[in-house]
């Protein structure tokens, strides 16, 4: 059997082994050399480790640093006063930090949307039976939620960018690669370490709260779903994803449950308010909603996203709380 190249071990270490494509998109992002200090940035090592480890002079290690970085495949962390880089884990982190980079090429964004369209279910699916939770939850949108009741607040992806203490805006790295349903692309949203990251890339541009809400209520008209990390503390970053090109929504309907995780509310139809006009079917992703007298919400699919509401023309649409608060982040 013949040596696997470094692309290959590249796409083993995020635990894509078997994909013929990872190896690919390594090989148009970096040569060998870039590859050999990849593998050797794990566990987090310094430019010093990552030389001796890899065998390459520590001076042409120096040189790769900050392309490795611009590239998304390198990452830096602080501690104990020294700086060590780690490179990118797995194949989610590797798709969303690669496809925003400043020099993404046609290739790669091919390449990207070739994966997508055979292989990421079956990686979904290997990588499911591995997960202790979802990775990303549903935020519900910020219209018709009863704001008396304090711990709403926790659900409020308004209220995740007021608790924020710095944002940037970034494209969004499913439309970035495919863009067919001709969505906004610049709204994908970093929050603190994850927006400085974003920053200090390139990648991102520094927002404040009062342009990020604003950007929120266009992606409300839009009738993108606000998503966010699955996490007790506040999440690095609010996607607004689109029905076309999302990464997550291809899994949830292949059955993978463990990527996406509903928000802690449900769609709940007023009979009597409901004139069957069916404005909500085109709003619900899910496939959630059905007319036949009134209106009617199935609980099994309803993510709990809201986007059903700003459209019904006589508010018979409401969101219901169906789980706890301990089911929500902690906003610091």
């Amino acid at each position: 059997m013949p040596e696997k190249t470094v692309f290959q071990k590249l796409a083993e270490e995020i635990g894509a082994g078997d994909s013929k494509i990872i190896p690919k998109i390594f090989a148009a992002l970096v040569d060998e050399i870039g590859g050999r200090i990849l593998l050797a940035a794990a566990p987090p090592a310094t430019r010093e480790e990552i030389a001796e480890k890899s065998g390459i002079p520590r001076e042409r290690v120096e040189e790769r640093i900050a392309p490795l970085f611009q590239k998304g495949l390198l990452f830096m962390s602080q501690k104990g006063g020294l700086t060590r880089y780690y490179r990118v884990r797995n194949v989610g982190q590797f798709h969303d930090s690669s496809a925003v980079s400043l020099d993404a090429s046609r290739e790669l964004l091919d390449l990207w949307k070739e994966y997508m369209a055979t292989e990421w279910i079956g990686y979904g699916k290997k990588i499911e039976q591995m997960l202790p939770r979802p990775v990303v939850r549903v935020v519900p949108v910020n219209v018709g939620i009863d704001q008396k009741a304090e711990i709403l607040a926790f659900e409020d992806v308004k209220r995740i960018v007021e608790s924020a203490a710095n944002l940037a805006v970034t494209k969004c790295s499913c439309r970035a690669i495919d863009g067919k349903c001709g969505k906004p692309v610049e709204v994908c949203f970093q929050v603190n370490r994850a927006a400085d990251y974003a920053i200090e890339r390139g990648t991102g541009r520094k927002i404040d709260k009062e342009e990020a809400i604003r950007m929120l209520k266009v992606c409300e008209e839009e009738g993108l779903v606000h998503v966010t990390s699955n996490s007790q503390e506040m999440g690095h970053f609010i996607c607004n994803c689109c029905n076309d090109c999302c990464m997550n929504w291809v899994l949830l309907r292949s059955g993978v449950k463990k990527f996406v995780v509903p928000s802690r509310f449900q769609a709940e139809v007023d009979a009597d308010s409901c004139s069957s006009c069916g404005a909500c079917l085109d709003r619900c992703y899910f496939d959630a909603l059905r007319v036949e007298d009134t209106a009617a919400v199935d609980p099994s699919k309803c993510m709990g996203c809201g986007l059903c509401m700003p459209t019904c023309p006589t508010d018979a649409i409401q969101l219901k709380e169906v789980k706890g608060p301990d089911s929500v982040p902690k906003l610091h």
